[in-house]
């Protein structure tokens, strides 16, 4: 790989891997895409894990002292945000990170249809505003 200076004189390396190397032709993760904000905390164990590719790696060093997105993944390693949620995947799919969404929970409120807590939320945040 070679060295180059951006404008403020800091080097950093030149990817010549392929986005589509790096995830092995996929262009889609098996399950659905990751929300940008979703959060990916690294499991016990998984940052000593050995035999992982570089952006693997990459990603559980990341990750092993907090909470990071998904998006500031994509901006940290400088690597397109598919790219980064199909390797997010993969190590969800190995055990070595445990991903944390903000899918609405279902709350039942005495009425047919339950109806989900954001709605709640935005109903009394309307009312609020009021």
């Amino acid at each position: 790989m070679a060295n180059h200076e951006d404008d403020a004189g800091v080097e950093y390396e030149a990817r010549t891997v392929r986005p589509y190397a790096v995830t092995g032709g996929r262009v889609r993760a098996a399950n659905s895409d990751l929300p940008l904000e979703a959060l990916i905390e690294v499991l016990p164990g998984a940052v000593s894990s050995q035999g992982l590719p570089p952006e693997k790696r990459a990603i559980l060093q990341h990750a092993a002292h907090t909470f990071v997105s998904v998006a500031e993944l994509s901006a940290l390693l400088r690597l397109p945000l598919g790219v980064v949620r199909i390797l997010v995947t993969d190590l969800s799919e190995s055990g070595f990170v445990r991903v944390h969404t903000s899918t609405p929970v279902s709350v039942h409120t005495g009425q047919s249809p339950a109806l989900s807590l954001s709605v709640l939320e935005s109903v009394l945040n309307g009312i609020s505003a009021l």
